[in-house]
């Protein structure tokens, strides 16, 4: 067998302060029952006045470190896997988390693919770690904090009203024989890119105080229809796709995933998922009382999977994320001692 990279650890951090699923449908006005149980919130992190987006993978870095007990002298790369939108608008984060977390000998860079770059940056760690023996211990890690812009009278963006607040890390290390990260299979559709934007604030629509006015500063879908119709097509069938091809590439089937590390959607795609995969609802966990907190979501549900008991050694795991754009994401890991 040849060089295998491991799970060390992970961290998370959830901010104090939540919004609960009558709050949302107050301010949204809609009936709190849509909310709790059709869009599956029933409370979701929002982020108090500390809780900036790096700052939030900062400690959840420093959780994982202290959890795997090394020093952190020994990580040779760190990965920023939080979201673009961050302290500042152009910004290195993952060189400040580096510096923050003690991480001296290693070095840094971000990177993004929405609520697909936790999956996406476990392919680009493994891969980096298999061709350069200079990279040990790698480790992801960032915050995330959308719901900034989630603007709750505005209809269109429904489907985002889940958008919470955390923080999320990983640490890696080659040869560790143990939660051995196996094959991630990601697709990515080019034909949804401008569908769910930001309007104002980049090139084509510098910020203006008329643009605030018109709340241009706020998530928007610009073509609802189209992107529905598109998108019912393609979506649960490319989800099931890089789940399947994933654990097929890992040398497994879906009948031997133990557990599906799953981000929080509506309640019924997620129980359409679990049952074309022929799972039970005590294989996954609904992230009901956490909302969607992007890419953070796949490491949140491993650790209360864990504390729950509902991972245990020798279990085939697999983190799926599915982000705007459009990207979909899966990598299967195989928790516990390896052979």
């Amino acid at each position: 067998m040849g060089l295998q990279i491991g799970i060390l650890s992970t961290g998370i951090y959830l901010p104090e302060k939540y919004m609960t699923g009558k709050e949302i449908a107050e301010l949204a006005g809609i009936p709190e029952g849509i909310v709790e149980e059709k869009m599956g919130i029933k409370k979701k992190h929002i982020p108090g006045p500390s809780d900036h987006t790096c700052e939030m993978g900062i400690i959840a870095a420093k959780q994982a470190i202290s959890k795997a007990g090394i020093d952190p002298l020994e990580i040779d790369l760190v990965i920023y896997i939080g979201e673009e939108h961050k302290e500042y608008p152009l910004w290195t984060a993952g060189i400040k988390l580096q510096e923050e977390v003690g991480a001296f000998h290693a070095w840094a860079f971000d990177v993004a693919l929405r609520c697909g770059t936790t999956v996406m940056a476990l392919k680009v760690a493994k891969s980096m770690m298999l061709t350069d023996p200079d990279i040990q211990t790698v480790l992801l890690a960032g915050g995330y904090r959308n719901v900034d812009f989630i603007d709750y009278e505005n209809p269109r963006t429904r489907f985002m009203y889940n958008l919470g607040a955390g923080g999320g890390a990983i640490l890696l290390k080659k040869d560790h024989n143990e939660n051995l990260v196996l094959d991630t299979q990601m697709i990515t559709d080019g034909s949804f890119s401008e569908d769910v934007v930001v309007v104002a604030g980049g090139t084509k629509n510098p910020i203006s105080k008329a643009a605030i006015d018109q709340r241009l500063n706020m998530l928007d879908v610009l073509d609802p229809e189209g992107m529905k119709q598109r998108l019912e097509q393609k979506s649960m069938d490319n989800f099931l796709k890089v789940i399947r091809e994933s654990v097929r590439k890992s040398g497994f089937s879906e009948k031997d995933i133990d557990y599906l590390a799953i981000l929080h959607m509506k309640k019924s795609a997620h129980e359409y998922v679990l049952r074309e995969l022929g799972l039970s609802d005590e294989q996954s966990i609904y992230l009901e009382d956490y909302g969607h907190i992007g890419q953070i979501d796949q490491i949140l549900s491993l650790e209360l999977a864990l504390e729950s008991k509902k991972v245990k050694d020798g279990d085939v795991v697999v983190f799926v994320s599915a982000g705007i754009g459009y990207a979909w994401g899966a990598t299967t890991i195989k928790w516990g001692k390896g052979d």
